[in-house]
């Protein structure tokens, strides 16, 4: 009787699942061959096993009425985030995963047409399909509708997750921005825009951002200091990290280690991150003396490991605008040689000790 009731559940869950989104079990680039075949676009759900916002979805994804409608317009496959197979696709078109799950649709070709990170609700998941069947309300348009100036703020919010997801920063930067300046200054801590500066904001230059950097304790005592410390280090670390953070001068690196110090960062470790931006802002500078006086501060208050000598040796035998530290940089070389370096290591210090001599001549 008990092998009988688990032989009908099972049943019954086969054909409850049948009853949603046929997902393909077959390889990433045999779905697009589908695709391309029917001429159907593809539906991807990214998800993590692991991920209980995933699970939930389970039933939704499984209900007939979304089975319905998206077992006729698309070809439907799931990719677990986990799998190297996963973040090779993702890494082959240049998309970011901001949150779990994450709805991609795609053409036959594989561009992506829309995304969606979905109210879980089969009417939510059912619409986001209808939009991306749709060519004026997918989210492929929005850098086009962004440029013809739609400027509503749940239009911007969307702009910028998309920019996100594309991993179009500079698209993302203006949109915030654009939002930033609609909200009036009060309403900048709500929970609103505490959200975009958890899953939006990239620039610490982001009004929104500044404000916040203006009014630690509010954003503390609403949110609680280690979230509040934590969106503001990842907002600074990620601008400074960036490819316009490349190109910053040091009076904006500086005030990116200070804001770091700010929000109760230690002193010591904030210099240690912004230590290579400095030298590197240096070196665009041409003020080699500073960029020398910079890392030999550094190599003077810190036990360096052999390694970190060859690198900082070759760093500056590589990307010095002169060789007014060559006498320096010598006498790191020295150091690096005095702390008992392997064989292979020793070589690499010779190697570079020859490097800054040439350089001197």
């Amino acid at each position: 009787m008990k092998k009988s009731l688990l032989l009908l559940l099972f049943v019954a869950n086969i054909a409850f699942g049948q009853k949603g989104i046929q997902f393909s079990a077959s390889p990433i680039a045999n779905v697009f061959q589908d695709a391309r075949r029917t001429g159907k676009p593809v539906f991807v759900e990214i998800y993590s096993p692991t991920c209980h916002t995933c699970q939930s979805f389970i039933p939704t994804l499984a209900d007939s009425r979304v089975g319905a409608f998206y077992n006729s317009k698309f070809i439907s496959t799931k990719l677990d985030i986990n799998q190297p197979s996963t973040r090779a696709f993702l890494d082959s078109r240049r998309l970011f995963v901001p949150s779990l799950p994450l709805f991609l649709y795609f053409d036959p070709q594989q561009n992506l047409i829309h995304f969606a990170m979905s109210n879980n609700s089969t009417d939510e998941v059912i619409r986001h399909g209808t939009n991306a069947l749709n060519p004026k309300a997918r989210s492929q348009t929005m850098k086009s509708r962004y440029q013809q100036g739609e400027r509503s703020a749940n239009f911007l919010i969307d702009y910028a997750m998309y920019s996100r997801v594309t991993k179009d920063t500079l698209a993302n930067i203006a949109a915030m921005n654009e939002y930033a300046k609609q909200q009036p200054t009060a309403s900048y801590a709500n929970q609103t825009n505490w959200l975009a500066l958890q899953k939006l904001v990239l620039d610490y230059e982001n009004p929104m951002f500044q404000y916040m950097m203006g009014h630690m304790d509010t954003y503390r005592k609403a949110y609680g200091a280690k979230e509040a410390q934590d969106v503001a280090e990842n907002i600074l670390m990620s601008s400074l990290f960036s490819g316009r953070g490349a190109k910053y001068p040091i009076d904006k690196i500086m005030q990116i280690r200070q804001g770091l110090v700010k929000i109760g960062i230690d002193p010591k470790v904030a210099a240690n991150r912004t230590l290579l931006p400095e030298v590197n802002a240096y070196f665009k500078a041409g003020q080699t003396a500073k960029a020398v006086e910079r890392m030999d501060n550094q190599v003077n208050s810190n036990k360096l490991t052999v390694p970190e000598y060859i690198y900082i040796a070759r760093l500056f035998n590589r990307f010095s605008p002169d060789s007014k530290d060559v006498p320096t940089v010598t006498k790191w070389i020295n150091q690096g040689l005095a702390a008992n370096p392997s064989a292979k290591e020793q070589a690499e210090l010779r190697a570079e000790l020859a490097a800054a001599n040439r350089r001197a001549k």
